[in-house]
This record gives structure tokens, sequence and C-alpha cells, in this order.
């Protein structure tokens, strides 16, 4: 997606064109120096006040930056605030009567800076977001100015080898002293000027380039610079490379850089380890076989072990594609870690400690090359994912989880998840995307983090804790598309305004110009070309074998078709053999990888999780759902099974379109339990805040603005939910009944998506009520916890739950939900059969329970008893009320039969202690919740646990009896 910031300026007054409005602008005086007190003048009715949401307010903000006299270390001004959150310092003053806005100030005290040669500002509202970063606007400083007319300044000109360089300058306020500089030489000096022009020839070697003006004691400089092409080498790519770093494993001193660019004429490698002055010897040198797979590789010698090095491919195009640059400066496409000076300089030291510095003098993304790193210790190398059939995922937007909104937030935050009892954990984005409190879909690397949520080892650790609890991590990956700093969409872009910033063009081999899907947001990746699918097999490779990651939740795959175009809704609907064949390729790449035997190959993770939010038709489901299921281990894709309309009708007590049928794998035709079913996800609307708004207000128990029996409600929805056989997920704090719109705003209003004059905040970051006020102390709040984690305790723990279904309304009542869950197979004694039974009513209702035989039943939830003698008994369950019952109890289920009376000694301990009871596993935690010591057998009463090793502090013991059930104990470490 082009990044919207124009380069249409005028001197002292103008025009900025965007996004369909004109905005019109006076800077006076027309000349003035650093401390000469100016106003800026905003024409309000070259605004668009109802879009920004300040027509009745006129809440207009300036942000402000600056450059010294050389147009060079661009500076923001302290007096902006942050962009989502202005400072009142930064504020226009309104006048109505002319209906503009204007700002009076001294440059120097606003921008806290001497030595300005140029500043910068555009307007926008308070906080900052949607369209409203719109225009660029700039001032130049002083009387003495210059002027670089050729080349542009702080531009790197693409020439063959013995080109020419036209310079051309000129400068206010008389005549001035010219100096050109290359590479530091004298080459051209004109000492009384004010027009200046100089042809520099037969240039056979990389330039940078200072021109020198002087006038009186002031020097002004200008900067730009010339690439020559090398004429580059061809060797073949050395065995064993990939594209990005290759670190050598017996020599720190060296790593060998991998770039594909097909059609590319040159490129240079420039970083901090050659001064980011490049010469011949940092060519990369071409592939034989170039014409067919782009490949380019170099070798980068004397490096310093444990060093950050950042570098740069400049990648050159002697004869470019129509609006396309000749030359783009980019990061390396396969980077995992990046650095840039837009989102780094708001990450906190508390979040990213020591992150790599970004290199001065240099533009946009650039990556961090480190030999030497230590490689993590992981404490779980062989974690067992929980099966497919017993999955709850817990989805999870890190940003709005914790108000620290980072790795080490969800490691505090561990026990949460574990007496949840779920079993998976899928993170939205955490690859390095646009900005930084993002939902994360507009990744732009792949394979790098996203810094705003910590570091690679501070994730590994997440990982790591999570396996070491029994919970698989599951990441969403958005590969249908990527945005404007991506590399492969730069490297080959229209840019036709020359800002550095575009769209694919037509020739790019990684993207389509156009969207081929009517789904079409950022840059459509051309999954049909080679390119594209050797990249995405590349990025599922590193998070699967890099950091052990246990599934993709793979965003928008309706968009991975090329036969429609991004009008025809109807096309990109309908089952498209395309979208089958390459889906089902990279699912084969996550279970078998290169599938060779070739030695230090990658061959997949055979239990891997692949997951589609392709929410289309069921016969193209069912060619993912049903494939490879016969083999073992058994595969099939899960589909995202969304359900939000049905639950919500009857959580609201609407029995019109409250089917809940295809909450299983039943009706959508799939053979095996490979839907996973929601009845809330990130991307609709809170069920809490839709019962409490629209919900039915009738009866003695009425759901509208009755918070408590909304949350009861909310307990019946897990109960039909949750307990359908086959994978199923929560979004984050469903399970605390949270009752926020996802349309709330930074400020606690409620915009929707239908509010014309503000547009919707359902991107915005939300509040952490759920930890601010302590939720789970608040009793109906911690009851819907519990219920949640009991059910979620009877699904993964009792068989019968991998069983056959059926949903039958009693009487055709959608409100009257029955479902019947059953295993035949399952012998007598067991647990083998469970009726579910809700009135989403607004009043008491019996419902027909038709138990499938008569004799003693079970409420799950508590283990109570009730004699059935008649099947068709009535079952009178209270307004927005559940039961679950079960033929056997579910001891897995109760908290009390599953606490074993264990205690040890002594306590406090120095070296070890004991159990009085005997024990087949014990388990110490550290108070964060990372397990420290693990031991399994056969112990006695007389068994001695060895913890000499640990630190002082607190642990947490777990210890399991003979029976299989737990204890939980607090053990001083002297």
């Amino acid at each position: 997606m082009k990044k919207n910031i124009l380069s249409l300026f005028l001197l002292f007054t103008g025009m900025i064109t965007a996004q369909m409005q004109t905005l019109t602008y006076s800077v006076t005086p027309s000349s003035f120096e650093e401390t000469t007190f100016i106003t800026i003048t905003i024409n309000g009715n070259s605004l668009n006040e109802a879009s920004w949401g300040i027509s009745t307010t006129h809440d207009l903000y300036m942000w402000a930056w600056c450059f010294d006299v050389n147009d060079q270390n661009s500076q923001d001004s302290p007096s902006n605030g942050t962009w989502d959150l202005s400072s009142e310092a930064s504020k226009f003053t309104y006048n109505a009567g002319t209906d503009t806005y204007t700002k009076t100030f001294a440059p120097t005290t606003y921008y806290n800076r001497v030595g300005i040669g140029r500043i910068g500002f555009l307007a926008k509202a308070k906080n900052g977001t949607g369209d409203k970063k719109s225009q660029n606007m700039t001032a130049e400083v002083g009387a003495f100015q210059v002027n670089l007319t050729a080349p542009a300044i702080n531009s790197t000109t693409v020439l063959p080898s013995g080109g020419s360089l036209m310079i051309t300058a000129n400068n206010g306020n008389g005549n001035a002293s010219y100096v050109l500089l290359a590479n530091g030489v004298p080459v051209n000096t004109n000492a009384a000027t004010s027009s200046y022009s100089f042809n520099h020839t037969n240039i056979t070697a990389n330039q940078n380039y200072e021109l020198q003006v002087t006038q009186g004691a002031v020097t002004i400089t200008k900067t730009f610079s010339v690439l020559v092409n090398p004429g580059v080498a061809t060797a073949a790519v050395p065995a064993g490379m990939e594209d990005g770093i290759n670190y050598n494993p017996s020599d720190a001193s060296r790593a060998t850089l991998v770039l594909t660019a097909p059609g590319k004429d040159f490129v240079y490698v420039a970083g901090s380890f050659n001064n980011w002055q490049p010469n011949a010897s940092y060519a990369m040198k071409k592939d034989p076989d170039f014409a067919n797979n782009g490949k380019l590789w170099l070798e980068i010698t004397g490096l310093t072990p444990n060093i950050n090095y950042t570098y740069q491919y400049w990648v050159a195009d002697m004869t470019p594609f129509s609006s396309s640059p000749s030359l783009v400066k980019t990061a390396d496409p396969f980077s995992t870690l990046v650095v840039n000076p837009y989102d780094d300089p708001y990450i906190s030291a508390a979040t990213y400690p020591n992150m790599p510095s970004y290199p001065a003098g240099q533009n946009r993304d650039v990556t961090v090359l480190q030999t030497g790193q230590a490689p993590y210790n992981w404490q779980v190398t062989n974690f067992t994912k929980p099966k497919k059939e017993d999955l709850v995922v817990y989805e999870v937007l890190i940003r709005d989880f914790d108000a620290n909104r980072n790795f080490q937030s969800l490691i505090n935050r561990i026990d949460y998840f574990k007496n949840l009892k779920i079993n998976a954990i899928e993170l939205m984005p955490v690859m390095e995307f646009e900005g930084n409190e993002s939902w994360g879909y507009n990744t732009s690397f792949h394979m790098a983090l996203d810094k705003f949520y910590g570091t690679s080892d501070k994730f590994k650790e997440f990982i790591d804790l999570c396996h070491q609890n029994g919970i698989a991590v599951i990441l969403d990956v958005a590969l249908n598309h990527a945005f404007g700093r991506n590399p492969m969409v730069r490297m080959w872009m229209k840019d036709p305004d020359g800002d550095g910033w575009g769209d694919a063009s037509a020739e790019n081999p990684y993207f389509n110009e156009f969207a081929k899907h009517t789904y079409g947001v950022g840059n459509d990746f051309n999954h049909a070309s080679a390119f594209t699918r050797s990249y995405v097999k590349r990025v599922i490779k590193h998070w699967i074998k890099d950091y052990k990651i246990d599934g993709f939740r793979w965003d928008l795959t309706k968009g991975f078709t090329q036969a429609c175009s991004g009008s025809d809704e109807t096309c990109t609907n309908a089952y498209q053999a395309d979208r089958v064949a390459v889906l089902k390729e990279y699912a084969d790449y996550s279970w078998f990888g290169d599938n060779s035997n070739v030695p230090n190959a990658w061959n997949g993770d055979p239990y891997h999780y692949a997951i589609f939010e392709h929410l289309g038709s069921d016969n193209e489901e069912q060619q993912w759902a049903n494939y490879r299921i016969n083999e073992t281990p058994s595969k099939g894709v899960m589909m995202w099974g969304e359900m939000t309309y049905p639950y919500t009708q009857l959580i609201e007590g609407y029995a019109n379109g409250a089917d809940i049928s295809r909450m299983g794998n039943t009706a959508h035709g799939f053979t095996a339990k490979r839907v996973m079913g929601y009845p809330e996800s990130h991307d609709k609307e809170r069920m809490v805040y839709s019962a409490m708004k629209y919900g039915v207000n009738t009866g003695t128990s009425p759901v509208l603005n009755n918070l408590n029996n909304t949350f009861t409600r909310m307990s019946s929805v897990a109960a039909i939910s949750l307990l359908v056989p086959g994978p199923k997920m929560i979004w984050h704090f469903a399970d605390l009944g949270y009752d926020d719109s996802i349309f709330t705003c930074d400020n606690g209003t409620v915009n929707t998506d239908n509010d014309a004059t503000s547009g919707d905040c359902k991107l915005a970051t939300k509040p952490q009520e759920q930890w601010t006020n302590n939720w789970l102390s608040v009793t109906e709040r911690a009851q819907l916890y519990n219920d949640y984690a009991r059910m979620i305790s009877l699904k993964i723990n009792e068989p019968v739950f991998e069983g056959s279904y059926t949903i039958s309304p009693d009487g055709g009542n959608n409100l009257k939900q029955r479902i019947y869950v059953f295993d035949n197979a399952l012998p007598s004694t067991a647990l083998k059969n469970v009726v579910i039974l809700t009135n989403f009513n607004s009043s008491a209702q019996a419902v027909t329970a038709n138990f499938p035989y008569t004799g003693t039943w079970y409420n799950l939830m508590d283990n109570s008893s009730m004699d059935v003698s008649n099947t068709a008994m009535t079952v009178n369950i209270a307004a927005g009320s559940f039961r679950i019952y079960g033929n056997k109890q579910g001891l897995l289920n109760v908290d009390g039969l599953e606490q074993a009376t264990i205690s040890l000694s002594p306590n406090p301990a120095s070296g070890y202690f004991t159990l009085n009871a005997e024990t087949t596993a014990v388990q110490v935690y550290s108070i964060t919740g990372q397990l420290v010591k693990s031991f399994r057998d056969h112990f006695t009463n007389t068994s001695i646990f060895d913890v000499s090793d640990l630190n002082e502090g607190v642990y947490i013991v777990k210890a399991q009896d003979a029976n299989h059930r737990e204890s939980t104990m607090k053990l001083l470490k002297q």
C-alpha cells in the first residue's frame, strides 16, 4: 500500500491534495530566520473536518519536524506529543470569523534546536488515526538558501561505467563560493556565483558527492551520490545457501547473503561493515542460472562475532519499468530482525532492551546481521501437540491482552491460561508490521518479529513455557498480501512521484499489480508464481524449525486464487481449483518439508496444525478438511467456522437465525472433525455487548441492561459451543464476559462502522479492564471463567467429546437448544453419553431432555446425580441457563476429586524435600511459571527430591499420586 505522504511542496504558500481533498495553507512572513516568529495558517474550508471528527470542536493539531541547514538530520518537534495523542502545545487556534486555523511560534523555540534549514509540518486530529496523515508541508529557513536543481538532494543516480553527471544549483542573497567534492576530493570550484553548473565525466567508480556552498560565515552542504554498474561477476551460489543471511557455522567472521532479484542488472550490499559506501567488491555475484532463478550472492568477511551490523541491498535496474525507480535501497526480504526510523523510537527499552541502533544517514528499513549468536536453550525439545479433536484455542491480540503489550506480559499471565485449561494459544500476527499498535495484518517482513512485542529470545521463552505447560502455540500469518515497506514490493514498484514508496508493478515476480479477488488489501501475492511459493515455504520453515511453532492460522485464504478480478465477488467465493492446489501444497510443505533425503534437509512437522480462515463454500473447504486424514498421523486442514450471528441471536434471546448446526463438522460434510467453530473472534462484535445493547427485555430475567444475567447466558453459549466435538476457539476474555464493543475508541466512546462522521474504532486499542478492575475477583465473572475451565477440562480429558453428536432444538425452538454427544465404542463403565440442554428464553422453561436411556445421570458441572425413569422427562431450566448431564461422573472435571492430599517437608528446604505419599510425577516451577525441575518415576514417601541447584526463593511444586490426582504446594528454597 502506498505510503500516504505526498511530495507536492510549494515554498511558502501552497495546496496539498490528498484523499479527495485540497488543503490550502500559508506561512508568513515569506522569508524568515530561525528566531523569527512565524504564523502558519490553514484554511478551514479545505479540511474535511467531518471525516476527521473535528467539525464541531475544531480541535486541529500540528505535527512538526525540521532539518538542519544541509537538509539532513530530521528531528521531530518535542511539542508534538505522540502520533495518537497530540500535545496541547501543538494545537492550532481556530478563528471562527475567517474559518482559519493559525499557529504562531519561533522555530528555534518550537523545535528546541538551532541551525535549522527547513521546517516541515502537517495538520491532524489529536488521535491521528485513520486517514489523518494526509499531507506534508515545508518551508525554508533563512535568506541564504541553496537550491540543488540537479540531481535531487540526497539522491543516488545509477550510471554505466564511464558515464557523466551534470550538477546544477543556485542560491539566494547574492554570490556564493561553490566547492564540489567527490569521495572527499575536490573536483571543481567556483569562487563567486549565484548559479552553479558542472558536468562530472568519465565516472568509473561509485561516488559520494558534497556540494559546499559558502556565503560569508555560513556554509550549506548538499549531498548526493552515483552508483556505477560494476559489470557483475558470475559464480554459482554455494551449496546449501538459502535466501537471506547464511551464517558460517565454523567461522563467525563470515556470512553469506543471498537475494532473489530476477530482472535486476546489479545489486550492491551497503552496510555498517563498509561504512555504507560500497565499492565494486560489494557487488553481488550472479548465479549462472540467473535468467531463471534470479539468484545473487555475496560473502561478507571480516565480521566480529556478537556485533550488530546493519545492511541494505541497493538494487539497480538500468532500464526500469515505466514509472518505476532505477534504484531501490531496501532491507533483506528474508530479514529476521529489522530496524527502522518510523516505529523503533517509540518502543520501550523494557520491552526490547539493547535494541540495535538505526544507522545515521540512511533511509527506510535496514536488516540486522550478527554472527556468533548463542542459540536459545530450549527446555522442551519434543513437545507432544494436543490432538486436533481436543484443541481449545485461545485467540490473543498481544496489544490488547495486557497493558504492557509484550511477550513478557503473556509469560507473566501463564497461570491465567493454565487455570482456564486451554491447550493452545493463537497469536494474531507478530511479524514485523507497519506501525506499532496494529492488529498485525499489515505485515512487511514475514520472517521478522515485530519489536513492539519483544525480542526473539523472549518469544522463544514464551513458546517454551507454553510447551512446558502442555499448551501449543499457533501463529496467525498474513500471506495473502504485504504492505509498502515490504522489500519485494519496493524492488518492483510503481513510484511515479519518486518518493520511494509505491505499489507492485506489472513486472513484479511476487505480487499482482491488481488483486485477483474482491478482498484485496495491501499488495496481493501472486501464488501462481514459483518465486512467491518459494518465499511462502521459507516463511513456513522459519517459524516451525526455528521457533517450534505448532501451527498456522492462514489469514484470508480466499485471496490465494489467481482466477478472479477485484470486482468479481461471485468468482472469489466460488470453488477455485488453483486455490485448492496451492493451499494443499503449502499444507504439504508444513507436514513434509523438502521431502528429501539430502543431509540437513528440513522434513517438516507431520503434526503441524494448518488452519484456514476461508469462510467459503463447503465443496471447496472439504478439499482441505478431508485431505490426508487417513494417514498416520491423521492430517487434514482445520477450517475457521465463524458462528457469530446464530450464537449472538441466542444470547440476545431471539430464535430467528439461531441455527447452530454448523458448529461442527457434520453440516459441512467434513469426514473428520476439522471445523474450528467459534461464536466470537477478533473480527466480530463482542457477544456480551450485543446482548446488553440488543437483547430481549421481557420475562422474569430480561437480558437487556442486566450484566449478571448476560454472564449466565455466556456460560450457556460456552456449553453448546465448546462441547460440540471438534476443535474450538475462544476470543480472549470471552471467558470473563468482556463487554466493551469492538468499536470502542481510545477515549471510551463507541463509533461503529456505520458512523459516517468519524469512522469506526474497530482497530483502536482497547481498555484493560480485565486487569485494572480485577475481574477474576468479581463473583459473576469468576463464575463464568470457572464454567469455561470446567467445560474445557471435560472436552480435553473425556474421550466421549471426540465422538459423534447431534444438535436437536426442543420442538424446533432454537431458544431451547439440545446437543447429544456420544461414543458407542466406549464401555458402559465410561462417560459415553452427554446431554446438553439450554434455555435462552427470558423466563424459566421446561426442556424435554430425551435422555438416550434411563438410570442415574450426573450433572457434569458439579457431579450431582439425578434419577431418570422417563427418557422424555422435562428439566426445568432457569432463564439463560444450561445443564450438562452424563451417564457417569466426569472425574477429571471436579476439583475436589482431582486434588490429592500431599504435603512436603522440610519447608523451608535447603537441599532436598520429601513427600508424604507415593507419587509418579513431581514438577517444580518458578513463581512466574517456568518449569525448573521435573521428576518422573515411581516414588515412595521416603524418596528424596534434590533441589540444591535451585536459587533461593519461592517455588511451586506439583505432585501427582498413584491415582493420577494432583496436589499443588509452595516451597521456600533457602
